[in-house]
């Protein structure tokens, strides 16, 4: 990271967020990096690419045993790069890169907008017939400049690629071969990674999810390499000049409303090249800050395109979004909070609602599970002086949450309905405004939030199925001022499953999936009710942007009797033969290169199997 974008950065954060919250965040940075370096004096997830490299990107033999590949579909691919004042040296890269490509039916369109022309560029393109080059003699900008190179495309398909960045030898070969198995594909996107010098090292690597329309509209994260049918390519018209610095995710955002067709390639098949100029130097892109701006236009006119109302603002960080969308009418929200006697904890949730919140149309309907102590009644006596609270006695006798929480959803008066843990203390006052706005969209099912322990550390920023097993929460114990894998903690974006410590839906989607499954006494109840939901073809929704202290220990859940360890065995070969072909394919917003054994993406440094 170099000093301009660490300027950029303090000086966006310092107008967002005010003096004393940008030193903390300066000073919890300055702290997180020396305490990395005492434990580990080596940067060991660059060494474990190195190995990742080593044993999952094709071998030189196996390169040319691609070459030898008779595909049944064998469409052109037509690359096309708008080019202005290009370094002779990239371009020289560029150009032996696409010929040394391992399948041959491309041709590679250039439109140049640089002032003068370049006998170098020039000769250069004569290296292969199937190099298309075009002066334009006016610099029309980068989405005018790529426009031009769209006018020379002849293939089936269109990929873009910078003129300063690299493909993998392989990239055409891995996109003709999804398009194969996918014959209906209408855009697809790889993984990336980031490069300096032709044999240089290649570092931080961008294991993308599946595609995911919330993730996109809150960061450009498919960027490269992209690759649309020229069919769809058409139908978009182009790039639009109004977005220039956000021309791709123009693109990228109008694609994702045209076409559910997207295959998601899980290699690292394109090489985004570092230098002072390129948007790639630092992680926010600082060397083009209209770009941002340009960015929030982009998801303005997409909302409208979309019939969904709602605002647009920079997120946390530089190249991402927050979108607060508009409730729509004042549909009543009810909170479903199981409780048992731990009369303190109660008091400081239900408080904390009652003090915070700023949406008014909601019910807290507390249902009482066998407590003992005469303290607790007592309390509930007090509640129920308070019109938004309601107290119902759940009738039997033997633990199960998702039975309790079945009850209290039968006997709420809310559209929508959020479960919510005693031991949790409301943060956002706006929360369920936030929360009703992703809800109510037709396409979300549940939404979860993110959950600190009191130390903190993040106890929920949701759930990937198969970590750790069953499912586990990533980034658990991240501090709160530290930004995950790609700041993946700090937007909103779609996952599989949530926790229902917090989480909300339409009352109407628990009583399409049939309520929670009731065999779920205490495990996995609410993984097995995401995925239910999920199965229905819902999304579940993950927002950072909502947030609650969870007083759950972190050394709860330790089944040390065994009677506990027989339920949470039966509750495990339950849930594994339910969602076997789910455990087996993997979770699509989990990239199949991150390791399973642990919470924060490390990267693989085995095989992978695709």
């Amino acid at each position: 990271m170099d000093i301009t974008h660490v300027k950029n950065e303090v000086s966006f954060y310092m107008k967002k967020y005010g003096f004393l919250r940008t030193v903390k965040k300066c000073l919890c940075k300055i702290l997180s990096k020396t305490k990395a370096l005492i434990i580990n004096p080596k940067n060991t997830e660059a060494d474990a690419y190195q190995q990742w490299i080593l044993l999952n990107e094709p071998t030189d033999k196996e390169l040319e045993e691609q070459t030898k590949t008779k595909f049944k579909l064998n469409p052109k691919m037509s690359i096309i790069v708008p080019m202005y004042n290009t370094p002779e040296k990239y371009f020289e890269e560029l150009v032996d890169r696409m010929i040394e490509q391992t399948y041959p039916n491309w041709e590679l369109c250039l439109a140049d907008g640089s002032k003068e022309k370049n006998a170098k560029i020039e000769k250069i393109c004569e290296k292969d017939k199937r190099i298309k080059y075009k002066f334009i003699n006016d610099n029309k900008g980068i989405s005018g400049n790529t426009n031009e190179a769209l006018k020379l495309v002849t293939g089936d398909y269109v990929s873009l690629l910078d003129h300063d960045d690299m493909l993998s030898k392989n990239a055409l070969y891995e996109v003709v071969k999804c398009i194969n198995e996918n014959p209906d594909v209408e855009f697809i996107y790889t993984d990336e990674d980031k490069f300096t010098e032709l044999k240089g090292k290649r570092w931080e690597p961008h294991f993308k999810p599946d595609f995911a329309i919330d993730s996109l509209r809150s960061n450009n994260y498919i960027c490269h390499f992209s690759t649309f049918k020229k069919e769809l390519m058409d139908k978009l018209g182009g790039f639009r000049s109004k977005y220039d610095g956000a021309q791709d995710y123009d693109i990228i955002i109008r694609m994702s409303e045209l076409t559910d067709k997207i295959v998601h390639i899980p290699k690292v098949l394109y090489h985004w090249r570092v230098h002072p100029q390129s948007t790639a130097a630092a992680t926010a892109g600082d060397a083009k800050p209209y770009a941002f701006e340009a960015g929030i236009k982009v998801l303005e006119d997409h909302l409208k395109r979309c019939n969904l109302k709602g605002t647009v603002e920079h997120g946390i960080s530089l190249g991402n979004y927050i979108i607060h969308y508009e409730v729509e009418g004042n549909p009543k929200v009810s909170i479903i909070i199981p409780n048992m006697d731990h009369k303190d904890d109660l008091k400081v949730c239900i408080d904390s609602i009652l003090e915070l919140t700023t949406y008014n149309n909601y019910e807290i309907v507390v249902v009482e599970n066998n407590s003992k102590n005469e303290e607790t009644f007592e309390y509930y006596k007090e509640l129920e002086k308070n019109e938004k609270v309601r107290v119902i006695y759940y009738p039997e006798k033997q633990f199960n949450y998702s039975k309790i929480i079945n009850f209290g959803i039968r006997n709420s008066e809310g559209e929508y309905v959020m479960q919510l843990n005693n031991d949790t203390k409301l943060i956002t006052p706006n929360w369920l405004e936030e929360l009703l706005g992703y809800a109510q969209r037709k396409d979300v099912g549940l939404v979860g939030v993110k959950l600190f322990y009191p130390d903190d550390t993040i106890q929920h920023a949701g759930v990937i199925i198969g970590m750790g097993g069953i499912g586990g929460h990533v980034l658990r114990e991240l501090y709160k001022d530290h930004r995950g894998y790609f700041a993946r903690d700090s937007y909103v974006q779609d996952l599989s499953a949530v926790t229902a410590a917090c989480m909300i839906g339409r009352k109407e989607i628990y009583e399409e999936v049939g309520f929670m499954d009731e065999s779920y006494a205490v495990a996995f109840n609410d993984i097995d009710f995401c995925l239910k939901v999920r199965e229905k073809g819902y999304l579940i929704v993950f927002d950072p942007h909502v947030q609650l202290i969870h007083y759950e220990s972190k050394s709860r859940g330790y089944e040390d009797t065994p009677e506990k360890q027989a339920r949470f065995k039966g509750e495990v070969e339950r849930f594994e033969k339910r969602w076997k072909s789910v455990l087996d394919k993997g979770d699509p917003y989990f990239n199949p290169n991150f390791r399973l054994d642990v919470n924060d993406y490390k990267v693989r440094t085995d095989k992978v199997k695709y």
